[in-house]
């Protein structure tokens, strides 16, 4: 045109194109058409030979995707990849290398998208060319896992069926088939033309009857595919009545249920989340329930169903399944309503001997404004003599009480470092919580259900499961739990500052306000304005994925990179942080806005963002610092075997924790020289104990009343993580824990559920088995739990062959799925859970007066029975379990005293410490190796108490915690102090 002195023009103004490189390349191409003329007009057989055009732009673009990047200048052959799908010659080659693009990430699908991708790949769906469905699928996910708002145009070229003929082909590839059912799930998501046109079509005959071919525990069977035809069922009768029904009727509850079972915990969050959205919640508020009656009575025996699988998996591993059982029971809460607020006020019926334990610090709201403060408030031990006091056992977890049985109402904490429903909830917010008991009916919409009641046995579980996950161990659920409650009519008020004694109140901290003490509870501060003043967790978003690592947790990895979205509210200073319930009447639009969302779908909807066709290996860094690792402890444990011990008084480092209530558990790191310790009050602190350098100190979580049972390290050879095992069995695993203020809590779940009728609490003591990749904890119960951490999931629970409980645990770090158990009645046990019976072996060697075991320990050395046990009573047996006489030396170390037992892991070496402020060092034929009672300083104090010992791994190293809040690390005298 510009040979011709026209100028074009548009608006806006394009670039300059005329100089473009690529017309060269178009000029070559029509030159060799044209080049061809003369032969093809002499010679009438003469072949045309096709311009290679197409071809060459096709392997420039294959060499951009072998070197570019999002960084490097975008590709020009994109639009001409668009141009070669319409020709079928070249077509196949085209998609694979758009699908490799694609895959580059979301700037790469975006840059597709604004290039015009889009009508080609719709019309593509019409063709039935089998080599390209594969292709397609792929490409389709990676569009819709960026723009979910292509669903309208699919449904409305039909695409839906595409995708519902490939999941049902039996060719395909089930992480291919996942992909389709990832599709599916989006055009469905919210969708309701979308959700009529699929359950037309009969998506969810189709999905059901692959949940029913894959059967449980099937190792053909891949997890994604799994886990994506149950979000696919749950988005596809998502609050859509009529496909909950046809669900009901095609028996898929019984068909989801078995996959609660599932060792991955997102298979079994996703089938949690599928049985939780066919509850139908109910939306319209003048149904008169006559011409539905047979409806109704199918439908309520299925929720109940619905209901006892979910109660079945409460007490799940992982959070994120738990996370999803509240979301689920938040939905049964909100369409049975006033049948749960009956049960729950059934609770606070006033009772003038005996009342509840089980449930958190709740009050009762009464009918008029203001609240009423309940006559009793609820010591331990005690139940209520109710239709559920069965259900009562496991009530040793209430909260910490304000001393004076007074409640404060305060401003509303408006800092989200304390967030309960943040990752880094870590940072106590210094305060017990209070809540209100709402049995009248006034909370607007949520008061309007008509459903037909249920089994009042179940309501019962539900609301004691309710209570259960609102004090769970992981702040994301148990601020989720509080969700639950607060629809059924419970709600948190704010009560007087906790602390406990001695532990002063950081600066920067908030503290609630103690001149606004009152004596009744005061107006509703509801429970949302507690966890993050105007930030309310409500909706998640979706996060990261990190790669798998093949070492123990990946998923719980995964699940620590859940992170809430702040939101910030309209009028936090209105008393009521939620406008739901300051509403005097139904609200049609805002009812269903109460009911917290599920976070499962978003966060799998990640998986598919991130590449797929590139293995995401360890890198050559982590590889290189394992196998150092691997190295570094074997030759340290050569040295450990053969070395000849003489005395272990030399005290290389000594450290003041500043514990109020002394050390109560300490744990030295294998690979750096750092001693970590904790105390009663559940305060961890990490120290260096070669720059004698304060590495982190924080809290456990926000109740320190419990105190902490064990600390051990998970992945020892890769960035470990911190294990801490609380006295209630709570455990909790911290990543970036020696990095100050930047620890991460990366899961936590209860080991223990229920202890024995009237002990005040569980003891509970645990430990941690590297190889087998199994936590065993037990207490004052009458079992023992084992817990796969990988899945985790409770794999076993072990029944104790007397009435005694275990006081001591000991696991085998070399024979995986062994260890040993020290009872209060001074037996001792040998397991193995890998052997059906579980018990190898019984003996009690500790027959004196006072016979707990309060510390037991494998010998060093690959013989799998020999054992030692040390009891209360002093005396210190070495056990060989395979023998009938058992006990062949014993060592009297201390008289009726002995604290602590530490056998070395690898060298000839035990140590035990003694309430009488001495620590004893003994070699494993029975000789003292050396007694430590003063601390070498010019006035030479005494040790204090001894409260902990434990051995380094894979040196001859010993850390000693004392009641005087004092570590001290020893070394062998042959050693130069480090």
């Amino acid at each position: 045109m510009r040979s011709a002195n026209c100028s074009p023009m548009s608006y806006p103004v394009l670039p300059p194109t005329h100089q473009h490189h690529m017309w060269d390349a178009w000029d070559m191409a029509a030159e060799i058409c044209i080049s061809q003329l003369p032969t093809l007009v002499d010679d009438p057989n003469a072949e045309f030979q096709p311009s290679p055009f197409f071809t060459e732009q096709l392997t420039a673009f294959e060499v951009w995707l072998d070197h570019g990047s999002e960084r490097k200048k975008p590709p020009e052959q994109l639009p001409i990849v668009l141009q070669v799908l319409l020709s079928q010659l070249h077509r196949f080659r085209a998609l694979v290398l758009l699908g490799r693009f694609l895959d580059m990430g979301p700037w790469a699908v975006d840059l597709a998208l604004s290039v015009g991708i889009f009508p080609y790949v719709l019309k593509l769906l019409q063709t039935t060319t089998p080599e390209l469905q594969q292709i397609l699928v792929f490409i389709w996910t990676k569009i819709l896992a960026l723009d979910k708002s292509c669903q309208v145009d699919l449904v409305k070229d039909g695409g839906h069926t595409y995708f519902i003929r490939f999941l049902d082909s039996i060719d395909a590839y089930p992480e291919q088939r996942a992909m389709a059912a990832f599709v599916l799930a989006v055009i469905v998501d919210g969708h309701r033309r979308g959700q009529e046109t699929c359950i037309e079509a009969g998506l969810i005959h189709v999905c059901l009857k692959h949940l029913q071919c894959s059967s449980p525990n099937d190792a053909q069977t891949e997890p994604l595919f799994l886990q994506w035809i149950c979000l696919c069922l749950g988005k596809l009768w998502e609050d859509f009545s009529e496909a909950q029904l046809i669900g009901l009727q095609a028996d898929a509850p019984a068909i989801i249920s078995p996959l609660l079972l599932e060792p991955q915990p997102e298979v079994r969050a996703a089938a949690v989340f599928a049985l939780g959205t066919a509850l139908d919640v109910g939306s319209d508020t003048s149904r008169d329930g006559q011409g539905e009656e047979d409806d109704d009575d199918e439908k309520v025996k299925a929720e109940a169903g619905i209901v006892k699988n979910l109660l079945n998996v409460v007490s799940d591993g992982s959070p994120l399944v738990r996370a999803e059982v509240a979301v689920a029971l938040s939905r049964f809460a909100f369409g049975h309503n006033k049948h749960l607020k009956s049960v729950a006020a059934a609770y606070w019926k006033p009772q003038s001997s005996s009342v509840l334990t089980s449930l958190p610090s709740f009050a009762v709201k009464g009918s008029s404004s203001g609240y009423t403060t309940p006559t009793h408030y609820m010591p331990h031990g005690s139940i209520v003599p109710s239709p559920i006091a069965p259900l009562l056992r496991v009530g040793h977890d209430s909260q910490p009480v304000s001393r004076d049985g007074r409640v404060s109402s305060s401003s509303p904490l408006a800092t989200p470092g304390i967030m309960h429903g943040s990752p880094l909830s870590d940072d106590s917010s210094q305060h017990s919580d209070y809540g209100a008991l709402n049995d009248c009916v006034t909370n607007g919409v949520l008061s309007y259900s008509r459903r037909k009641p249920l089994d009042n046995a179940l309501y019962s579980q539900c609301v004691l499961a309710m209570f259960n996950l609102a004090k769970d161990p992981s702040p994301r659920v148990e601020s989720l739990g509080r969700r639950v409650l607060a629809i059924i009519g419970i709600e948190q008020v704010v009560a007087k500052s906790f602390k406990p004694a001695g532990v002063s109140i950081r600066p920067g901290e908030p503290s609630t306000s103690a001149s606004a003490s009152l004596a009744g509870l005061a107006r509703s501060s509801s429970w949302f304005e507690l966890t993050g003043g105007a930030h309310l967790p409500l909706a998640f978003r979706t996060p990261p994925v990190s790669p798998p690592r093949p070492s123990y947790m990946t998923g719980m990895r995964r699940v620590c990179s859940l992170e809430f979205r702040p939101h910030l509210m309209s009028s936090p200073d209105s008393g009521l942080a939620d406008p739901l319930l300051a509403s005097p009447g139904p609200s049609g639009v805002s009812d269903r806005s109460f009911l917290p969302q599920s976070m499962i779908y978003n966060w799998s909807c990640g998986h598919f963002s991130k590449p797929l066709l590139t293995a995401m290996d360890d890198t050559e860094d982590v590889i290189a610092r394992r196998e150092e690792r691997e190295k570094l402890a074997l030759d340290h444990i050569v040295k450990c075997q053969h070395s000849s011990l003489s005395k272990m008084q030399n005290q290389i480092a000594s450290w003041d924790t500043k514990f109020e209530t002394g050390t109560k558990t300490a744990l030295l790191q294998p690979f750096s020289p750092v001693v970590i310790a904790s105390d009663e009050n559940e305060r961890i602190r990490v120290w260096n104990y070669e720059e004698a350098t304060l590495l982190n100190s924080f809290n456990n979580h926000d109740y320190p009343d419990k105190g902490v049972s064990k600390l051990c390290l998970v992945n020892e050879f890769e960035e470990n993580l911190l294990l801490v095992a609380s006295n209630d069995g709570n455990i909790r695993i911290w990543k970036d824990y020696s990095s100050k203020g930047q620890q991460k809590l990366v899961t936590a779940f209860a080991s223990i559920q229920g202890h024995r009728p009237g002990v005040r609490s569980v003891n509970a003591v645990v430990d941690w088995q590297q190889q087998s990749g199994y936590l065993f904890s037990s207490g004052e119960i009458s079992s023992i739990m084992a817990w796969d951490l990988d899945k985790e999931q409770l794999v076993s629970t072990i029944p104790l062959a007397s009435d005694s409980s275990i006081s001591a645990l000991a696991v085998s770090q070399v024979h995986g799925g062994q260890f040993a158990a020290g009872f209060v009645d001074g037996y001792v046990r040998l397991y193995d859970i890998r052997t059906p019976e579980m018990v190898v072996s019984a003996t009690r060697p500790h027959t004196q007066r006072v016979e707990r075991v309060v510390g037991i320990g494998f010998q060093p050395g690959l013989e799998p029975a020999k054992i030692v046990s040390a009891s209360q009573a002093g005396n210190i047996q070495f056990l060989d379990m395979r023998c009938a006489k058992d006990k062949y030396l014993t060592i009297d170390a201390h008289r009726g005293s002995l604290t602590a037992l530490a056998v070395h892991r690898h060298a000839p070496i035990i140590a035990s410490g003694s309430a009488k402020q001495l620590i004893k060092v003994f070699n494993l034929e029975g000789d003292p190796l050396g007694t430590i009672r003063y601390y070498p300083t010019f006035m030479a104090q005494k040790i204090g108490s001894v409260s902990c010992l434990t051995f380094h791994p894979y040196q001859v190293l010993l850390a000693a915690g004392a009641a005087d809040a004092c570590v001290s690390i020893y070394a062998d005298e042959i050693l130069p102090p480090r």
